[in-house]
């Protein structure tokens, strides 16, 4: 049997058989390092994005830049020198306390001795068994609130004095353009409603972090954000001055470098199935298909799905519609934040609106979140995560015979 945990390890499989075609620049030149360190650090403008961007094509648009802690940028940058590896390696153990057990790693269905849990050697530090979960009381998410369920307790509580999140925007300024994503400094529960959804584009999290600095009513923080972002965050959070930092991960895989190629992408991939419908988010599913959620446009609307194998989808997707600096990531799991939510490993209800998700708790600020949720009546915790199967004959089948992989590998398709 295949399960939601062995079609993560295939999505794990593509992300590695990808990112040596796709691998970011080592160095920059001399003279930007020394601009970029000078007395009074430039923002660099967002417009010249990516050719503007010390990490260029591979540069994940996570907004460090965009501030004066673009001074930071060769130490934090998730793809500029070491990058993950000098990142992850050299903070796991000052944010969780200790570096993850790599020899707790299972190889096969064969050698596992355990239930079929996941292992810290591929997910990164944890306090207990990766759970189930689904949020509670948070209406119109994408799946069932987890994460903003997460915030908003967090928030309400006066755990913390602000969130930092993504929130949608359409052209015309309004908050309910899935695909359009803008960080915003959330001091009130409202404010944090609206990043609800997941967003499909690269979203510039850390855009915030001079109105952050500037910020005296400040003083205790959740940073939300993906694993890029979170890594940049967790370099520079240190000169933010707070007492107090949480942060809530989301698992992230090839996103759209624009909302525009989001779009396309469900154009192409869907063609006139969505014609008049006002798509609310998608998602790669646990069943292999692309699951799109959409309604007709009024408030009173239920959601409805549309669904497309994902084996079906043109081998061309990646040129357009996954931005290289995805492609060359490896942070899948999001190893520094305290607390992250994904879907690896979960079950799959019929919909996103009945299923769980998981959550990976990875220190005692994670505990803490994870309590305050529960007793705020936010957050409804499950079972362990668990699975069954073999995943190296699927995850190798699909490298080579998926037309995607054999499409960004040059193969034949």
């Amino acid at each position: 049997m295949i399960d939601a945990y062995s079609a993560g390890a295939v999505a794990f499989v593509v992300l590695v058989t990808a990112s040596s075609a796709f691998a970011p620049p080592d160095v920059f030149s001399a003279r930007s390092q020394s601009s970029l360190h000078s007395t009074k650090p430039q923002p660099i403008d967002p417009s010249g994005w990516p050719e503007k961007f010390p990490a260029k094509e591979h540069c994940s648009k996570c907004g460090l830049c965009e501030t004066t802690f673009v001074s930071h940028v060769t130490d934090a940058c998730a793809f500029l020198g070491d990058g993950m590896a000098r990142n992850i390696d050299g903070l796991e153990a000052a944010v969780h306390g200790r570096r993850r057990n790599t020899q707790d790693l299972v190889w096969s269905d064969i050698s596992r001795t355990d239930d079929g849990i996941a292992e810290e050697g591929r997910f990164g530090v944890m306090t207990r068994p990766m759970q189930l979960a689904k949020g509670k009381n948070v209406e119109g998410a994408q799946w069932t609130g987890v994460v903003t369920g997460i915030a908003v307790s967090m928030l309400e509580s006066g755990m913390v004095d602000a969130v930092v999140c993504i929130a949608s925007y359409d052209d015309d300024g309004n908050d309910n353009n899935w695909s359009n994503p803008q960080p915003i400094l959330a001091r009130t529960v409202d404010d944090v409603l609206r990043g609800r959804g997941v967003k499909p584009a690269l979203a510039p999290s850390l855009a915030v972090l001079d109105e952050l600095k500037d910020s005296t009513d400040i003083k205790k923080l959740l940073f939300c954000g993906v694993g890029c972002a979170v890594q940049a965050f967790r370099a520079i959070q240190h000169e933010l001055q707070l007492d107090e930092v949480y942060v809530l991960g989301t698992n992230c895989a090839d996103n759209s470098p624009t909302p525009e190629a989001a779009k396309k992408f469900l154009s192409r991939s869907f063609k006139d199935k969505l014609d008049g419908k006002r798509v609310r988010g998608y998602e790669f599913m646990q069943d292999f298909k692309v699951h799109v959620k959409y309604d007709d446009g009024t408030d009173q609307s239920q959601p409805s799905y549309e669904r497309l194998p994902y084996f079906s989808l043109q081998g061309d997707v990646a040129e357009f519609a996954i931005a290289k600096s995805c492609l060359a990531c490896f942070d899948y799991t999001n190893a520094l934040a305290d607390v992250v939510v994904g879907y690896m490993g979960a079950p799959l209800d019929s919909s996103m609106d009945t299923s769980s998700q998981t959550i990976t708790v990875r220190n005692k600020k994670g505990e803490r979140m994870l309590k305050c949720a529960v007793e705020s009546d936010r957050l409804q915790l499950g079972p362990v995560a668990s699975g069954s199967g073999s995943h190296e004959k699927l995850a190798s089948t699909t490298v080579s015979s998926d037309n995607i992989v054999q499409k960004m590998a040059g193969g034949e398709m």
